[in-house]
């Protein structure tokens, strides 16, 4: 027996997910979709056609909307499905995912948008109990009507902000903003994640804002999403994204370059061949590869790396999840994707940079002065940002620390540029 969801884009039903009494899914767009030229793909890897695609078409990009790993498998248990069954996922969790789409049972039309205020703002015990439930039940998996979904592996929460207090997303609603509370067994990862990002957003890298709180004793971080506007009615509206494996067609379970993931030359060989405007999002691109390998984020991987769907076109999405991995022994050292040949800072020469240029199809003096720019940047900013978040309430050693790592990090770039 075959079953399908509907697959939603702003209010328009743009084709069918299915899956076979054999387990096969396949996806199939719409025919008032394709008739009207003006709708796009939902997926690089998902062309505009009329034929089905088969499951291995499928599978990347609509398995790329679902938590990786423990997170994936904590949501399975809590709703009494297989961790392996990605269309009962979906069909769980499927009403507010990254992006501009929504899925819902076929012939049910999604909830009519409503207004921020009808949802009911937490108050402090709602709001810690909650985080308290996320690690047996990540994003709520099970409660009655909500339906909430974000790729990773870390646990977080779509929220939506109603007069700056946080408020869970009625049926249908948009969500605004993401919460994610410390990562287990690793110290101080929210201040080390909002230092990172704040980092970035200060050197000129278009990021995802992000605000370090504490609600009594527990820290988390509250992001505001990059794929969500605001319209001249005051409404919230979904923006279309979709990561680098989405994209290319990699299943997220091959997310790092060593299990047959993105490495970094098909990704920029990506923003020329999907960006309306390449030059900008490739310089980026590069931005963002030397300012991780500065800052000792070694899990930029497939997966943290997307493409943002604007009305003017395609572009590359502001940068997120940025950690400063280095400062975590028990964390795997080695980059997710090389540079140059090279997978750790340590093993980097002056001739790294040139040949990562030549690998990118950029410059290699170009490469190496953006280098040289960037380290200085940061060493510049790191202590201003770092002072931001001890404002915030986040001072001690351990900021402290992660900024020593930084400062370290930079300097030794910029000596072996």
């Amino acid at each position: 027996m075959t079953k399908s969801l509907s697959v939603w884009w702003d209010g328009s039903q743009v084709g069918l997910l299915r899956i076979d009494e054999h387990g096969d899914l396949a996806f199939t767009y719409g025919a008032d979709w394709l008739a009207d030229p003006r709708r796009p793909a939902v997926s690089f890897s998902l062309p505009r056609r009329a034929e089905p695609f088969n499951r291995r078409e499928t599978r990347p990009f609509f398995a790329g909307l679902l938590p990786e790993e423990g997170q994936r498998e904590a949501a399975a248990r809590a709703l009494g499905v297989s961790k392996a069954n990605d269309f009962r996922l979906l069909e769980r969790l499927g009403g507010d995912v990254a992006g501009a789409l929504t899925l819902w049972p076929e012939g049910e039309a999604p909830p009519a948008p409503r207004d921020l205020a009808v949802a009911q703002p937490l108050d402090d015990d709602g709001l810690l109990k909650i985080i308290d439930t996320l690690p047996t039940r990540p994003f709520l998996a099970g409660d009655e009507g909500v339906r909430l979904s974000l790729a990773g592996a870390q646990q977080k929460l779509p929220v939506v902000m109603v007069n700056g207090r946080i408020a869970l997303p009625v049926p249908g609603q948009p969500s605004t903003h993401i919460l994610k509370p410390p990562i287990t067994g690793l110290p101080s990862t929210t201040e080390n994640e909002a230092l990172v990002l704040r980092l970035a957003a200060a050197i000129g890298l278009p990021t995802a804002p992000a605000e370090p709180r504490r609600t009594g004793d527990r820290p988390y971080l509250l992001i505001e999403r990059y794929d969500r506007t605001v319209g001249a009615d005051g409404a919230i509206r979904r923006l279309h994204q979709e990561d680098f494996c989405q994209a290319l067609g990699i299943a997220p379970e091959r997310k790092y370059a060593s299990e047959g993931g993105p490495t970094f030359a098909p990704c920029f060989d990506l923003l020329r061949r999907a960006c309306a405007q390449p030059a900008p999002a490739i310089l980026r691109l590069l931005d963002a590869a030397i300012f991780n390998v500065a800052v000792g984020n070694a899990d930029a991987h497939g997966k943290n790396y997307s493409l943002l769907y604007r009305p003017e076109g395609i572009g590359f999405a502001p940068l997120y999840d940025l950690l400063c991995t280095a400062a975590y022994p028990e964390v795997h050292a080695k980059l997710a994707m090389k540079i140059g040949k090279r997978a750790s800072l340590e093993e980097f020469t002056p001739d790294t940079w040139s040949d990562f240029g030549r690998e990118i199809g950029m410059s290699a003096p170009f490469v190496r002065r953006r280098v040289a720019a960037l380290a200085e940047l940061i060493l510049a900013r790191v202590e201003g940002v770092a002072g931001e978040i001890s404002a915030a309430g986040f001072e001690g050693a351990e900021l402290r620390r992660f900024v020593t790592i930084v400062r370290r990090r930079a300097q030794t770039l910029l000596d072996k540029t």
